[in-house]
């Protein structure tokens, strides 16, 4: 008898579970179909991009961008809308680069450079000098200072195209950008030329940050990304001949910081206002294009989530809020000063979510949790598998929601089809016209329905 009472709870029980489950499917649905239907994404990164542009850090285009959040927000109609001040830093690509091959005195070859965020100039009549090429910090180190000294370095490692995740490529590569101009300059180099982080042979430069990690401002170095196409020709040139030189100037500038926004806006929580669930993006971009994939994609699908609850007069048990975040792509300010702020008002934040990967369609979500509690969210999984977005990993989550984790957080990242991203990602062709509408519409719907599930987690 008691164990046919036993038999009885756990039917009963698991009954329940699957009716919850039904439910949550039956409203996801509702989610989707106003995200296909009726969804605001593409118009409005229509908008972003193309009638304000590129926003990098500190212009008037990222400026113009935060009014454009603030007021975006307003016309959803959410409980409460304000900007949140941080210092953000300035700096400014000034006048367009130029660099050639000379092969031999006269003859020259013109290649595609763009100036790395953070680097100096060059003297106004550039730089010319031999080039020495190089596939690690290693082989810098081992090539020594007495033949590097007065010389430019030409990073040459190329993406790892059998990685089938594009990111896990990226992070294989990006520390020659990243740092290569302070360790070349401390063994003598007067510059650097970076290969482009992209997968694909093109002529854009792909730009991004770099650190000169503490040098003194008279012992730093300029740095500059070549194109993919640039570098092969680079590299085949000194294989035939060492003693080329290379040429290039550019006209970056350093300024001091400047007051700048994040944009917040949230819906209040009925149940547990106290509880705070965070989704967003980064709303500054490079300079070279429009930023429509990164992040205008993610600040634009981050928005919709509080529009498509709205709209299904959905009331939510915790505070849902949204996060237009400064200054991702060269300093992190943003992201560090909404955790900074979090943490002094003693707020506490049960859910965070970030789409920074791209529009693309959306395969998935990666968690950075507990396994015991990644192990209870993977039973949402079926509830996405219809719509293609079921691939549940463990991973990172995102840059800007990372200073926010503690033991008590769920972290979490959007995660699309990454073999096209790194195609424009910091490129001039990182635009608008590479944007299809029907992807990013279901990222923001993918979106809604993890934050919709979120919300309702754990509430017993």
């Amino acid at each position: 008898m008691k164990y046919s009472f036993y038999f009885l709870i756990v039917t009963l029980s698991c009954s329940l579970c699957s009716q919850e489950l039904n439910d949550h499917k039956v409203f996801i649905d509702k989610i989707y179909n106003e995200a296909l239907s009726n969804g605001q994404s593409y118009e409005l990164l229509d908008y972003l991009s193309n009638e304000i542009g590129g926003r990098l850090s500190g212009s008037i285009n990222y400026d113009r961008s935060v009014k454009w959040g603030k007021d975006e927000l307003n016309l959803i109609g959410i409980d409460s809308v304000w900007l949140q001040p941080v210092m953000i830093p300035k700096w400014v690509r000034g006048a367009p680069e130029y660099a050639h091959i000379e092969s031999s005195p006269g003859n020259t070859i013109s290649v595609p450079i763009a100036a790395l965020g953070g680097s100096i100039s060059t003297p106004s009549i550039g730089i010319s000098a031999n080039v020495i090429e190089v596939k690690s910090f290693d082989e810098l180190n081992n090539i020594g200072k007495d033949s590097i000294n007065g010389k430019i370095i030409f990073f040459n490692r190329k993406m790892d195209p059998t990685l089938i995740n594009t990111f896990e490529s990226y992070s294989g590569s990006v520390n020659q950008r990243t740092q290569g101009a302070a360790k070349a300059a401390k063994l003598g180099a007067i510059g650097v030329i970076v290969r482009s982080m992209t997968t694909t042979l093109d002529d854009y430069p792909h730009t991004g940050s770099m650190y000169y990690d503490g040098l003194a401002l008279n012992e730093r170095i300029p740095a500059a990304a070549i194109s993919t196409n640039g570098a092969e020709l680079l590299s085949s040139m000194l294989s035939l001949n060492p003693n080329i030189k290379f040429f290039f100037r550019q006209n970056s500038k350093n300024f001091p910081d400047v007051l700048s926004y994040n944009v917040i806006g949230q819906i209040d929580g009925s149940e547990r206002s106290d509880e705070i669930i965070v989704v967003g993006g980064h709303l500054d971009s490079w300079d070279l294009g429009d930023g429509s994939h990164d992040d205008g994609a993610g600040i634009v699908q981050s928005m919709e989530v509080l529009r498509i609850l709205k709209s299904l007069d959905y009331k939510p048990k915790r505070t849902i809020r949204v996060v237009l975040y400064a200054n991702e792509e060269n300093g992190l300010r943003g992201g560090n000063k909404y955790a900074e702020l979090a943490k002094k008002n003693n707020e506490s934040h049960f859910f965070a979510l970030e789409s920074d990967a791209g529009g693309f369609t959306p395969r998935g979500f990666s968690f950075d949790t507990s396994e015991s509690e990644f192990n209870s969210l993977k039973e949402f999984k079926d509830l996405f598998k219809e719509y293609g977005a079921d691939n549940f990993i463990v991973g990172g989550s995102g840059a800007d929601i990372g200073p926010l984790k503690d033991d008590k957080i769920i972290l979490a990242g959007l995660r699309p089809d990454p073999q096209r991203y790194f195609d424009y990602h910091h490129a001039a062709s990182d635009t608008f016209d590479k944007i299809n509408k029907r992807e990013l519409e279901l990222g923001a719907a993918a979106m809604t329905a993890l934050v919709y599930l979120l919300d309702n987690y754990k509430l017993q």
